[in-house]
């Protein structure tokens, strides 16, 4: 393992300048404007992939963006590793908030990052962690310390539900068949408390679309007498949920699992900062359901957002209309055992309900996800403690993360292997948001704790 991390350190200026070269690629599988950046970076990830050491390395066709598939097949005899990532990106907008153009990465020294930050969209979700693993699999094959069988599915639709990967999994369970699933695309609380995730939460996403008068009105004319859809849609949000952060959607919490006492203090023991909190997003105070913390808020309870609003004219100047729709996209993130599906029933159920005679609504679902458990007891969960203990020299604690990775439960469906969710960012990272950067010091940590986990899971 010495020989492994001395190469890790003697090529960390390379690594880096070759994550650049996958970051300069603006592949945002969300909007097909981008679709040959998106082809262009599944060829340098098989490029990447090829070079690490990797055989059969197939660039996979979807009904979709392509798959990238490579593996180490070192003997049958030996356990097989299977490791995912996405290429695909979020998109960049508003680009008037990036200090620097989102696809030309750069380094920049930050209070959490005194050794820098790579700032670049993709940098920590999820390009800079699924390259560790390919530079660490590199590390490994360079100084002949591959301890098992490794295999790797890097995606291009991760951003956009996954949509493809479900119907691939299936078609190729066998090529697949595997022991155990890595994955980096988590954070962990900060640098100084290192944690490995052992839960995620589901998705339920929808969009509703209000709609009042079959046209837009002239508000002089018509104001006062009708009804103005973005007035209905505003106060049914307002519906959503009550003063104490209760979603108040009938059956709502029917099937929420119930964390115990004993758990949920083993939770608190994490250094929780709300003052950090509060300042690294610019507010000055916190809400959520009555009766949990913040760690509990964003991780073991189910919540609604409103994640964007829009009707009528917002362009510049005025026009005085009374729009004729008015629409949302509202996400609901999922704890064990609610399924996607039966969240996505009851609210439109319960919109529908709520919704004044004089208006017409409509609900369309889109993706979701299943949320997800890794019990701490399992080789696979202490393998990831024990590696991430060595390469930070402290106590490693279970984590349970707020975001969504809907494909680990598909995993485990299809494949029967439990995913370990070994991820190095901080929530801190502003994925999804202008400004997307991660820590050097992570980007190094992963790719020593990496081939870590390989040899604590072979022992």
């Amino acid at each position: 393992m010495q020989e492994t991390l001395k190469y890790i350190g003697e090529n960390k200026l390379r690594f880096v300048d070759e994550l650049f070269e996958l970051l300069r690629i603006p592949s945002i599988s969300a909007d097909p404007a981008y679709k040959n950046d998106v082809l262009k970076c599944a060829e340098l990830v098989s490029s990447y992939l090829k070079t690490a050491g990797a055989d059969q390395v197939e660039i996979c066709e979807t009904d979709g963006y392509p798959i990238v598939y490579g593996e180490k097949m070192i003997s049958p005899d030996l356990p097989t590793v299977l490791v995912y990532g996405h290429y695909d990106v979020q998109p960049a907008d508003p680009l008037e908030l990036w200090r620097r153009p989102p696809f030309e990465p750069y380094i920049e020294k930050t209070d959490l990052h005194p050794d820098g930050a790579i700032f670049a969209r993709g940098s920590a979700d999820d390009k800079g962690q699924f390259f560790m693993h390919l530079k660490a699999f590199e590390a490994m094959m360079q100084t002949n310390s591959v301890p098992c069988n490794v295999k790797f599915i890097i995606e291009g639709e991760e951003e956009i539900g996954s949509v493809s990967l479900g119907k691939w999994v299936n078609e190729n369970k066998e090529k697949l068949s595997c022991d155990c699933i890595l994955i980096s695309d988590t954070h962990i609380y900060s640098n100084e408390q290192p944690t490995v995730t052992t839960g995620l939460r589901g998705l339920s996403y929808v969009e509703v679309e209000v709609e009042g008068p079959n046209r837009d009105l002239h508000s002089g004319l018509y104001g006062g007498a009708v009804p103005n859809p973005i007035h209905v849609l505003s106060r049914m949000i307002a519906k959503l949920i009550d003063d104490d952060g209760r979603i108040l959607i009938d059956g709502f919490y029917d099937n929420v699992d119930v964390v115990s006492d004993e758990e949920r203090a083993d939770m608190n023991k994490l250094k929780d900062n709300p003052d950090e909190f509060k300042r690294s997003i610019g507010l000055s105070g916190v809400e959520g359901e009555k009766g949990y913390t913040t760690l509990e808020r964003t991780s073991i309870r189910p919540t609604l957002d409103c994640n964007g609003i829009w009707g009528g004219y917002t362009g510049e100047g005025a026009k005085t209309v009374i729009p004729s729709k008015a629409s949302a996209k509202i996400s609901m993130r999922l704890v064990p055992y609610q399924t996607p599906e039966e969240i996505t029933e009851k609210f439109t159920t319960y919109f529908e309900k709520i919704a004044p005679d004089t208006v017409k609504v409509k609900v369309t679902p889109h993706h979701g996800g299943m949320p997800y458990v890794l019990p701490t007891d399992t080789k696979e969960f202490l393998a990831a403690k024990t590696a991430m203990e060595t390469a930070f020299g402290k106590e490693v604690l279970p984590y349970r993360g707020g975001g969504s990775i809907p494909i680990t439960a598909m995993f485990e469906q299809v494949l029967g292997a439990k995913s370990v969710l070994m991820g190095f960012g901080l929530d801190s990272d502003a994925i999804h948001s202008p400004n997307e950067h991660y820590g050097l010091f992570n980007f190094y940590k992963g790719i020593e704790s990496i081939p870590l986990f390989f040899e604590n899971y072979v022992k």
